[in-house]
């Protein structure tokens, strides 16, 4: 007999500690208040946010399979027992799932099975970083992680320089605690005139995003130190 599967909701998370309750729409919490299957990059950090999202069901009733960067190829398909006869729900750590996120893989499967996947609406901190940088929103690139060894980085950051002049934007991030090194590497390596936007904290009370040439920032350089940040070159 073939497995019936249910429906595979992208559910949305805070992108702060500092959002409110009603940062998460009125929507999702409808949409997902009878889930009891999910999919989370992050068990601690999943539970939170189920909890504010007040399901119908006790957290005791629920079941969490893991999918994060630890979570091996051939282990993907056994995260489908969470659509059996059931609705599921993937939850990044921040943000919305599969946008940096190993969700992705789970999705890709449920589409090749014709499992119905549901985006939900959610924030960004990388499309909203984008958005108040000023850069094209026409054409843009999301890079990801840089290469940590220095050499292929600033080769990297090269080719983003001279692809951000031809009117692509390129966005990609670090891990936070990486974050100095890279703007040392930003200003050590772009042009001076280069156009470079940082965005932190995105979505919290106290993030921003400011746009500066290379040669403005190298005046005012920020401790970037452990904080959650988005990169953006652009023109």
């Amino acid at each position: 007999m073939a497995i019936k599967y249910g429906k595979l909701f992208l559910i949305p998370n805070f992108l702060s500690d500092e959002n409110e309750d009603d940062f998460i729409s009125g929507q999702v919490r409808r949409m997902v208040h009878q889930i009891k299957h999910f999919v989370v990059e992050n068990e601690k950090q999943a539970r939170a946010l189920i909890k504010r999202l007040q399901l119908e069901s006790a957290q005791s009733e629920l079941k969490l399979w893991v999918l994060n960067e630890h979570t091996l190829p051939q282990q993907v398909p056994e995260l489908l027992e969470a659509l059996e006869n059931s609705d599921a729900g993937i939850i990044s750590d921040a943000g919305l799932p599969c946008i940096a996120d190993p969700g992705s893989i789970l999705v890709s499967l449920a589409q090749n099975k014709g499992i119905e996947v549901i985006p939900l609406p959610g924030a960004s901190s990388i499309f909203m970083t984008l958005m108040a940088s000023g850069f094209n929103g026409q054409q843009f690139t999301f890079n990801g992680y840089l290469p940590i060894e220095k050499p292929l980085r600033v080769r990297k950051l090269k080719e983003l320089e001279q692809l951000a002049a031809q009117g692509v934007t390129q966005i990609f991030m670090e891990t936070p605690y990486r974050n100095n090194q890279l703007v040392s590497d930003l200003l050590g390596n772009l042009k001076p005139n280069a156009s470079l936007s940082i965005g932190c904290k995105v979505g919290g009370n106290s993030g921003w995003v400011k746009t500066k040439t290379v040669n403005a920032w190298k005046s005012n350089i920020p401790d970037l130190h452990k904080l959650p940040c988005i990169f953006v070159i652009g023109n």
